[in-house]
């Protein structure tokens, strides 16, 4: 089981996706949507593995996003890394 602070770091990163979904670009939306999945299986699956810390989200987004970035065209990865970099300055500032 996840503790309240896992849970409480996850719902803050949820907020990234939520605000480029009513206040992106087009391109943030896409990114948003895209990362969304990554992050949401990553979770699922920290939380399934018994190993739900707040510093193992983000390295295993990235992996996954690295480990499917052959499906993505160069201009797509920049997008999603800009919502990486988001995701990142957000996570910094959660207590």
């Amino acid at each position: 089981m996840a503790s309240a602070a896992f849970n409480h770091f996850v719902q803050s990163l949820e907020t990234v996706f939520d605000q480029a979904v009513t206040d992106g670009t087009d391109d943030e939306l896409f990114a948003s949507g895209y990362l969304r999945g990554h992050f949401d299986l990553v979770v699922a699956q920290l939380e399934l593995n018994d190993a739900a810390r707040t510093d193992a989200v983000l390295p295993a987004v990235q992996a996954s996003v690295d480990n499917a970035k052959h499906e993505l065209a160069p201009a797509d990865m920049t997008h999603i890394q800009a919502m990486l970099d988001r995701l990142e300055a957000a996570a910094a500032q959660v207590d």
